[in-house]
């Protein structure tokens, strides 16, 4: 089995094959096998990028493979958005050109209304209590750049793994990771 390292790694998963834990293993052989293969193959005949490409989920409690198509990614994995609610976004903004948080936040308030900023803030905060795993809609569009220019570049064409964060892990210390693997597997 080939794990390549990303030479831009997605923002905030680690893409390292050091940092790839040792259940991957277990992928080469029995029902797992079959669908890396599988992928691997749907990859290495790809003329083209499309939605129906294969992304490669793993739940390592349960040593689960799972095959999503590129195309339905965030519906299975959804991406933290909370950061950019507009609102919230607009109140940055306000504060980099300079703006006091309070007069930041009266401003917001006149464009989006109190409690759409207060629920915007709410579910930004809820979202970082919980944990995000570094999957952050920054983190999703670089992975879907990095696969879309990898298909499109022709030669390799590696499968992007991601490999699920444990569930009951602190918060702060449980991250998805982005392993790509190399298509001569196939």
């Amino acid at each position: 089995m080939s794990l390549r390292e990303s030479p831009e790694p997605c923002a905030d998963i680690g893409a390292t094959a050091a940092a790839v834990p040792p259940p991957i293993a277990p992928l080469i052989s029995g029902r797992n096998g079959r669908l890396l293969h599988q992928s691997l193959e749907a990859i290495r005949h790809a003329d083209r990028w499309h939605g129906d490409l294969p992304v490669l989920l793993l739940d390592r409690c349960w040593l689960r493979l799972k095959i999503v198509p590129v195309q339905e990614l965030a519906a299975h994995l959804p991406p933290d958005c909370s950061r950019e609610a507009p609102e919230l976004v607009l109140y940055r903004s306000l504060l980099a050109q300079g703006h006091t948080a309070h007069e930041a936040e009266q401003l917001c308030w006149l464009d989006f209304g109190m409690e759409a900023c207060r629920q915007a803030q709410l579910r930004f905060w809820q979202q970082q209590e919980r944990g995000n795993q570094g999957w952050t809609l920054p983190t999703y569009l670089e992975l879907l750049q990095q696969y879309r220019r990898r298909v499109e570049a022709g030669s390799e064409r590696p499968l992007p793994l991601l490999v699920l964060a444990r569930q009951g892990e602190p918060a702060a210390s449980a991250r998805h990771q982005l392993v790509w693997l190399g298509p001569e597997q196939a």
